[in-house]
Formats: C-alpha cells, sequence, structure tokens
C-alpha cells in the first residue's frame, strides 16, 4: 500500500477506471431531473454536502476520537455516494433513477467541497501533523480520478449505448472487487491501528451511517416526499463512496493511518443497508398482500 507505484499510479487509476463505469450508466437526461423534481434533489445534496460532515464532526467531538480517526470520518463524510448506494437502491426498489442522480451531482460537486472538509478536518484535529497538501492540489485530484471519467463515461454511453449499457454491469463488478481488495490492504498494514481503535471505529461507523439515514429519512418526511424517494435519500445520505475516501488517504493524502475509518466502514455500511433492504421488502410484501386481499374472489 505505501508503494509509489500503487499509491500513485494503480489505485488513482482504479478509481478512475471505478468512475468511469459510473459514467456509461448516465446520459443527459439524470441531470434534467433537477428542473424536473427539484425537492428530493436539493433534500439529498444538502444532505450530503452540508449535513453529513457536520454530522461527522459532532461524533468527533462527542466521542473524543484520536486524530487519525476524526480525520478520517471527516473525509469520509466529505465523500459522495457511491455505486453501491444505486446497487442498494434497486435491491430496495427505491427511485433507482434519484439515486443515480444523486450520485452523480454529489461526485462532481464534491470536486469543490471535499478539499476544504479535508482541511478544516487536518486543521482542526492534526493540526501538529504536516500535509503536504494544498486546496488546489486536492481539487485537481478528485478532478482527474472523479469528473474527468465520469464525463468520459457519459460521452462513450452517448455514442455507444448498447456498448455502454453491457459493460457498465462489469464496472460495477470491478468496483466491488476492487473495494474487497483496498480494505485487505489497509487491513494488513494497519492492522495495530484497527485492533487498538476498532470499538471506538465501529461505533463511529455505525453512528454515522445510521445518523445519516435518519437525516434522509425525516428531511424527506419533512418534505412530504413519496416512501420511495424517502428510502432513496436514506440510502444515499447514508452510504458513502469509501472507496474514494480510501484513495484520498492513500494517494492524496499519503497518510494510510486515516483510511482506518473508510476501510471499517466499508463492512458497517452494510448493517444500515441490510436493515433497510429488509424494512422496504417487508413494506412491499404488506402492501402486495393487502392488495390481493381487497380484490374480489
Amino acid at each position: 500500500m505505501t508503494g509509489s507505484i500503487i499509491t500513485e499510479i494503480l489505485l488513482p487509476l482504479s478509481l478512475a477506471f471505478i468512475m468511469f463505469g459510473m459514467g456509461l450508466s448516465l446520459t443527459r437526461f439524470d441531470f434534467l431531473r433537477l428542473w424536473q423534481t427539484p425537492a428530493p434533489i436539493l433534500t439529498g445534496f444538502v444532505g450530503q454536502i452540508i449535513a453529513l460532515p457536520l454530522l461527522a464532526f459532532g461524533i468527533c467531538i462527542a466521542m473524543d476520537l484520536s486524530a487519525p480517526m476524526a480525520v478520517g470520518l471527516m473525509i469520509l463524510a466529505a465523500c459522495p455516494g457511491g455505486t453501491t448506494s444505486n446497487v442498494v437502491s434497486h435491491l430496495a426498489k427505491a427511485n433507482l433513477a434519484l439515486s443515480v442522480s444523486l450520485t452523480a451531482i454529489s461526485s462532481i460537486v464534491c470536486v469543490v467541497t471535499a478539499p476544504f472538509v479535508i482541511q478544516f478536518a487536518i486543521a482542526h484535529f492534526a493540526n501538529d501533523v504536516s500535509i503536504d497538501m494544498s486546496l488546489t492540489s486536492i481539487s485537481l485530484g478528485l478532478l482527474v480520478i472523479t469528473l474527468l471519467p465520469i464525463i468520459l463515461g457519459m460521452l462513450v454511453r452517448s455514442y455507444c449505448r448498447d456498448w455502454a449499457v453491457k459493460a457498465e454491469v462489469y464496472f460495477r463488478r470491478f468496483a466491488l472487487v476492487f473495494l474487497l481488495l483496498m480494505i485487505i490492504g489497509v487491513v494488513i498494514q494497519e492492522h495495530t491501528i484497527i485492533v487498538d481503535a476498532f470499538n471506538e471505529v465501529f461505533i463511529a461507523c455505525l453512528l454515522l451511517n445510521f445518523g445519516a439515514m435518519f437525516i434522509g429519512a425525516i428531511s424527506a418526511k419533512l418534505l412530504s416526499l413519496s416512501h420511495k424517494d424517502t428510502l432513496t435519500l436514506a440510502i444515499e445520505i447514508g452510504l458513502q463512496n469509501s472507496t474514494m475516501a480510501m484513495l484520498i488517504c492513500i494517494s492524496l493524502l499519503q497518510v494510510p493511518s486515516y483510511a482506518v475509518v473508510a476501510g471499517v466502514y466499508s463492512i458497517t455500511m452494510y448493517v444500515g443497508a441490510g436493515l433497510l433492504i429488509a424494512y422496504a421488502s417487508y413494506i412491499h410484501s404488506d402492501k402486495s398482500a393487502a392488495v390481493q386481499a381487497s380484490e374480489p374472489h
């Protein structure tokens, strides 16, 4: 994980590859939904970009996390939702179009917002640690490994739609395998930190996951959004792109200890995701039973 070829070339290229795959699933019509149904999009956007970092900061203060854990949690909160949230939305029968749109929009905007959150976190929690990384370099790094590949993927889809639809499935599988390899790498390199701080990191990750899902659900309820949109916002705000968080920590900042939180979160986020899928399945089966009972025999 510390080799320059891996951290400076292979890891960024892998994330760019994943972002290109995300671009293959997008069309310009996904962004037109901003104007057609602005309420759920704006609610999810505010939840991801503003509420989530504030929630993470509150957890860091309340739990008095160590500097690496606190910075790692803030970096995670600064990242957008990943392709995992789209898969979970599909399994939960949520609003997949809304999920894809939010993932794409937050992935683009995080190029601007994430560097500010990261610099604030390092300055506040690890001000005694010198990291040679500016706002500009973080933004440029995120631009190259996220935004440009997404745009390229969208261009390929617009000209080669049939190929893009077929290939996008394989990019999703690659994303899952790559995430597993990243988790294994972080666990091997930072096993001492993980063992020493597992309890606090595990609890902090669960609090972030469940707290974010609650923010998404309660925001949707306050705006009287549909059940599908409520479920989607809970998923989209509750599941962060832990792969991107690990890449930022390892490749851009070159502080692997910050990646421990993202590695643990990659596992704990499936707890909340599983509960949401189970709840959605229960609601769906309950409604189906009600419909069948109301039909004349």
